[in-house]
Parts: C-alpha cells; sequence; structure tokens
C-alpha cells in the first residue's frame, strides 16, 4: 500500500533538478552557501531586532500589566535583574530569538533550495503545501498562547499567600522570560502536528483511516499535551489547549480521508485494504 502511493508520486513527477548528479564536495559546496546565506540574514535579523527590543520587553510585560489590572493591585510585581550582566543577557536573546523569527524566510528558503534538487515534483509541491499550513498554525498557536498567558500567570499568582507580610513576589526576568518563550514554542508547535498528518498521508506513509482509528489514544495525547503546555492548577488552560489540539486533528484526519478518497476513485486497486 505504502510502496504504492509511493510509487504513484514518483512515476508522477520529475526530478526538479533534472536528474542532475552532484558529488560529495558539490554537496558540500552547496551545503557551505546555503549556510552562509542563512547566518548573513540571520544576522541581518539579530541587528534589526536589536532595535526593537524595548518594544518586545514591553510585550513580554504586558501580562503583568494586565493581571495587575485585574487584580485592582497597580504594585503586583516588577521583572527583576539578579546579575549585573541581566539586562544585556536580556536584550541579546530577544534579539537572538527575533532575529530567528524576522530571517525565517531567508534560511527556510536556504534550506528548502538544499534539499528540493533530490526532490520529486510531487515531493516538492507536498512540501510547500506543509509549509503553507505550518506557518499560519504555528501563527495561532503562539497567538493563544499569548491570550492564555495573562490567565496562567493570575491562577500562579493566586497561591501567593496575602497574609505574610514578610513575603514578597517578584519575577526572575531570566524566569520569565524562559517561561514565556516556552509556553509560546510548545503549544505553536504542538498545533504544527495536524499538518504533518496530512503531509504524511500525503506521501502515502499513513492512510486516513488509521489517523481516524487512533483518536481515543489522540485524544489522551491532546490531553496530556495540554497539561504539559499549562501550569498546575490551571484547568481553563488546559482544557482550551487540549480541546484545541484535538479538533485541529480530527481535521486533520478529514482532511486525510479525503485525500484517500480522490486517490481510490482514480486508482481503486491501491485501497484494497481497505475493503
Amino acid at each position: 500500500m505504502v510502496g504504492s502511493l509511493r510509487g504513484e508520486g514518483a512515476s508522477d513527477g520529475r526530478g526538479l533538478s533534472n536528474d542532475r548528479k552532484m558529488t560529495l564536495a558539490g554537496h558540500l559546496r552547496e551545503l557551505r552557501k546555503r549556510l552562509m546565506f542563512a547566518v548573513i540574514g540571520l544576522i541581518a535579523g539579530m541587528i534589526a531586532a536589536a532595535f526593537a527590543t524595548e518594544w518586545v520587553i514591553g510585550w513580554l510585560t504586558q501580562p503583568i500589566v494586565q493581571v495587575a489590572e485585574n487584580i485592582g493591585d497597580e504594585e503586583f510585581t516588577r521583572l527583576t535583574f539578579t546579575t549585573v550582566t541581566g539586562p544585556f543577557e536580556m536584550r541579546f536573546r530577544i534579539s537572538l530569538v527575533a532575529g530567528i523569527v524576522i530571517s525565517s524566510p531567508v534560511w527556510l528558503w536556504q534550506l528548502w533550495r538544499f534539499v528540493t534538487p533530490g526532490l520529486k515534483r510531487r515531493e516538492f509541491w507536498v512540501g510547500m503545501g506543509f509549509m503553507g499550513a505550518a506557518i499560519p498554525l504555528f501563527a495561532g498557536g503562539i497567538t493563544l498562547a499569548i491570550f492564555l498567558l495573562p490567565n496562567i500567570i493570575t491562577i500562579m499568582a493566586s497561591f501567593f499567600p496575602d497574609d505574610v507580610a514578610s513575603v514578597g513576589q517578584l519575577f526572575d526576568a531570566r524566569e520569565y522570560y524562559n517561561f514565556v518563550f516556552r509556553t509560546l514554542m510548545i503549544i505553536g508547535i504542538g498545533f504544527v502536528t495536524p499538518a504533518v498528518l496530512v503531509a504524511l498521508n500525503l506521501v502515502g506513509v499513513v492512510q486516513g483511516k488509521q489517523v481516524m482509528r487512533a483518536w481515543r489514544w489522540v485524544l489522551l495525547l491532546c490531553l496530556v499535551f495540554g497539561m504539559f503546555a499549562s501550569p498546575p492548577a490551571d484547568m481553563v488552560t488546559f482544557l482550551v489547549v487540549s480541546a484545541i489540539m484535538f479538533v485541529l486533528y480530527m481535521i486533520a484526519a478529514c482532511v486525510c480521508l479525503l485525500f484517500d478518497w480522490r486517490r481510490r476513485k482514480r486508482n481503486p486497486d491501491l485501497f484494497v485494504a481497505y475493503d
């Protein structure tokens, strides 16, 4: 079954590089060239991002400001730096991450051009479709995480002992940055998983019915993912993330079934195992 589907894709498409042969030295030169352009793009992105670190820091602290407004305490907490080099490290790390995001079209394109000479035309368009779906899904996950952050901080702050006068609450800037970045990345990457399933279906690795039949296990995995993507005791974030992940999985399963139906209609012999 899998071999037939792959064979179908291979027979439909021609090599993007017209079956051009390249030696090991040629591959290494090509890799060096692509890496050089990618690094130049990253450095340019970091330089551009360095001028926006003030805005990014304000954006990172916005959830804290919103929590302070929600609880009616303007002095709720502040970010603190526990080392002399803390402010510089914060700006450098922000510039690095923002530079990676800003330069992503450059280094993704260089990576894609290094890989595409070995791909068939069908595989090329599957990859392009995956990137076209993965980018908005990742952005959607990041956006959801941004909206959930104030709720997460509010719930965690509710465990602070109000009646103990000798106890104060301060957020270490480095730990807070790691917390925000980790939350954004976990939820963003998790939202890309359905696009991976559809891409695997298009190249014949998994079948739509296999994806649909695994819904019980996937529901359990979505709950586990939601648990790791949210802090303890935050049931709202846990349920929202788990539910959206499961809905995206079911949509991906339906898309896989649709693609299988189209392939079955063109060539019923490929799906004898279903009957």
